[in-house]
């Protein structure tokens, strides 16, 4: 297939380019550069064979750059909750309307597939102790609610020749080139290899469902390889059942991975979301697709991957690895205007 990914310079992007590119499948990545600073390690598969790249903000997207494509996998969205509170307006900007811009100008284009990464951050603080795809959503910020928009605004564009699929992707974590620090397990070991302690602001109760990034990658993989009538206008939650975690719980599988690591916990104030989600539909559903990770193995991915490239303190504060830093650090310096435009 010749696939568009767009956020394909991101933390998922960059492994999922280099799987489809392993695949066989022709890829073009689209993506404004927010993040190119930042590089952590490299790896044959990035090198093996170099996707056509389009340098372009989701916002100024035409039919032009889209034709000639199969599929459209689209990641590229101001990612995480903090990011998305920083600025609310852009956010409902690109997140939600260039989104749904995006799915209609690919249908525009003949393209057949379009694939759209939604999250289970949309459920929320949960109003049921399990969640699935047919909960209540229950969104708690300007991220989450735009996934919500989006799912509802693109699903009528549904139709015989354009197969559309929400994957609602829990907390990621792994390994990847561009590594993104502001998610919870890759922080937690991070800051257990750099301090070797882990210091909680909560006291870790609530419920997360984590997932590893080459499993949503497989989910994108299968979506994409799917029958029609089996993916055509379906959201699957993008997970395990037993990769539901309290915090803690992630704490302390950390703290035993890397060696000397000391956890202690906070208060029960701050952030109230909790919610643990079913991952049946997924299971039963969509053909191929099983979870290979678990929270340790991918702790122990990340501790590995520490040692071996000895990362420094400094690294793991780079600002490219944290989302809002890098914006915030591209607008005070000029580079960027406020409604996250390149000036040059």
């Amino acid at each position: 297939m010749k696939i568009l990914v767009t956020g394909s310079e991101g933390y998922i992007g960059t492994r999922l380019v280099a799987l489809l590119l392993k695949d066989g499948h022709e890829v073009t990545g689209l993506d404004t550069g927010f993040y190119r600073d930042g590089w952590l390690f490299s790896e044959q598969a990035q090198y093996a064979r170099a996707p056509q790249q389009i340098n372009k903000d989701l916002r100024k997207v035409e039919v032009a750059d889209l034709a000639g494509h199969d599929a459209i996998v689209h990641l590229a969205e101001l990612s995480n909750d903090p990011l998305g509170q920083n600025n609310p307006e852009i956010t409902f900007e690109i997140n939600h309307q260039s989104s749904v811009r995006l799915a209609k100008l690919a249908k525009q284009a003949g393209i057949k597939r379009f694939v759209y990464a939604s999250s289970c951050s949309v459920y929320g603080l949960a109003v049921s102790d399990w969640v699935d795809e047919t909960s209540p959503t229950n969104p708690q910020t300007a991220y989450a609610k735009c996934k919500t928009l989006v799912e509802r605004d693109v699903a009528p564009l549904a139709a015989d020749d354009f197969c559309v699929t929400f994957l609602r992707n829990a907390t990621a974590y792994g390994a990847s080139p561009r590594i993104r620090f502001d998610i919870v397990l890759n922080d937690l070991v991070a800051l257990a290899w750099t301090t070797k302690r882990i210091a909680m602001t909560s006291d870790g109760t609530p419920w997360r469902p984590i997932v590893h990034i080459d499993d949503i990658c497989l989910a994108v993989r299968c979506a994409l390889a799917a029958p029609t009538e089996v993916v055509n206008g379906q959201v699957f939650n993008v997970g395990a059942d037993t990769e539901n975690y309290r915090i803690k719980q992630l704490a302390e599988i950390v703290a035993e991975v890397v060696p000397g690591c000391e956890v202690t916990v906070g208060s029960s104030a701050g952030d109230n979301r909790s919610y643990r989600v079913s991952f049946k539909k997924i299971s039963e559903q969509l053909p191929g697709f099983r979870c290979e990770w678990t929270a340790r193995r991918g702790a122990e991915q990340l501790y590995e991957l520490f040692k071996r490239i000895e990362m420094a303190s400094d690294t793991y504060k780079f600002r490219a690895f944290t989302r809002l830093k890098q914006l915030n650090y591209l607008k005070d310096t000029g580079q960027i205007d406020s409604s996250l435009y390149w000036r040059y």
